[in-house]
Parts: C-alpha cells; sequence; structure tokens
C-alpha cells in the first residue's frame, strides 16, 4: 500500500534544504552587522574560524551543536537564523458596493493607511456633505470628481490629485458626465466610514 504521506516527501525535503541554505548566509550577514572578523566570533564560541567560514559558505552543515554558542555570543535566537514563513502578498479582501459606489480596497484590512480603487455613478448633484476625523488623498484614474469641500465645489479632472482634511464638510460624487474611477487614501483614522452628516 502506497503511503499518501510520500508524495509530500520531495517538496519536504526540498523545502528543508532551502531553509538549511539560509542558515549560512543569515549567519555571515549578524557577524558582519557587528562588524565582527571570523575570528572574534568563532574563537569565543569554541570553534575555529575554519568551521565557521564553512558554516556561513554552506560547506558545512548547520547543527544546533555549532548554532547554540554562536547565537548566544550574537546575542540572538537559533529561530533568528531561520526564514519566516512565506506570506502572501497580495490583498484578498471583498469588494463592496454601496450608495452608488463600487468599493475596492487596495491594502490589507489592519494596514495603517488605507487606500481604495472607487468607481462613482454619474451624478446630477453632490450628496449631503460629511465629516469625519482624519485626511484624505485621492487620484482620479477616470472621468470627472465633484468635490464639495467646506461650501466650495470643485471639479478634479483626470490625472489630477487632491488632498483635504475631512474634518471640514465635504462630499465626493462624479460629476453628470458620466462615472469616474478614483484612487482613494485615507490615513488611519480617516479610513472610518464617514460617521455624521454635517450641521448646516
Amino acid at each position: 500500500m502506497v503511503n499518501p504521506r510520500d508524495h509530500d516527501a520531495p517538496e519536504s525535503d526540498a523545502l528543508n534544504r532551502d531553509v538549511l541554505e539560509q542558515i549560512g548566509p543569515r549567519l555571515r550577514a549578524a557577524r558582519q552587522a557587528r562588524g565582527w572578523t571570523l575570528e572574534e566570533l568563532a574563537e569565543p564560541a569554541g570553534m575555529s574560524a575554519s568551521t565557521l567560514s564553512r558554516l556561513e559558505s554552506g560547506k558545512r552543515q548547520a547543527s544546533l551543536e555549532l548554532l547554540l554558542p554562536l547565537t548566544r555570543r550574537l546575542g540572538m535566537r537559533v529561530d533568528d537564523l531561520l526564514p519566516g514563513e512565506r506570506s502572501d502578498p497580495r490583498v484578498r479582501r471583498a469588494v463592496e458596493r454601496r450608495d452608488g459606489m463600487v468599493i475596492a480596497p487596495l491594502t490589507l484590512e489592519h494596514a495603517p493607511v488605507k487606500t481604495y480603487k472607487i468607481r462613482y455613478t454619474p451624478a446630477a448633484e453632490a450628496p449631503a456633505p460629511r465629516i469625519h476625523d482624519g485626511y484624505e488623498w485621492l487620484y482620479v484614474l477616470s472621468g470627472r470628481i465633484r468635490l464639495a469641500l467646506d461650501g466650495a465645489e470643485h471639479v478634479i479632472e483626470r490625472g489630477e490629485a487632491a488632498e483635504f482634511d475631512t474634518r471640514l464638510p465635504h462630499s465626493i460624487s462624479a460629476t453628470a458626465d458620466g462615472p469616474a474611477e478614483v484612487i482613494s487614501i485615507f490615513s488611519a483614522t480617516g479610513e472610518r466610514i464617514h460617521t455624521r452628516v454635517a450641521e448646516r
């Protein structure tokens, strides 16, 4: 009977080899970051400079017996020499549709600065202004944007950018000419949903 785990063995072995191959360069980088020669690290750790050199170049296999005295001397953990788990850099968040907008998040949920691509449907008039804490930057990818800000109305054309304090009464919409698409960046507090209508 075939053991299903046997199919995973080559992949697992390759992963282990990849991890071991990174220990030497990381060890060398830690030593060089402290400005130490091979001898300055090797001798206090109870080994020869040639052994350390072979470890760093990958010509000698790393073992706990060799690594423990070296990491103690470097003031780090053995785990610090191991590569971290590879993460997927792609942002996988659902597109949201509300109030005539299609909002696509471009940053991770807990990012300190939030970025969105927003598509606005055409609008004959500016919506009611709102206020919230924070700061916003926007860049118009296509169409024309109507930015009502603190009692004044500005038309932002394709290729133009704007930035403003979101504590001022404001609203953003496409003009009646057609839809518009923007990249919108919010500060950490500004990414909150618009919380209340401005007093008139």
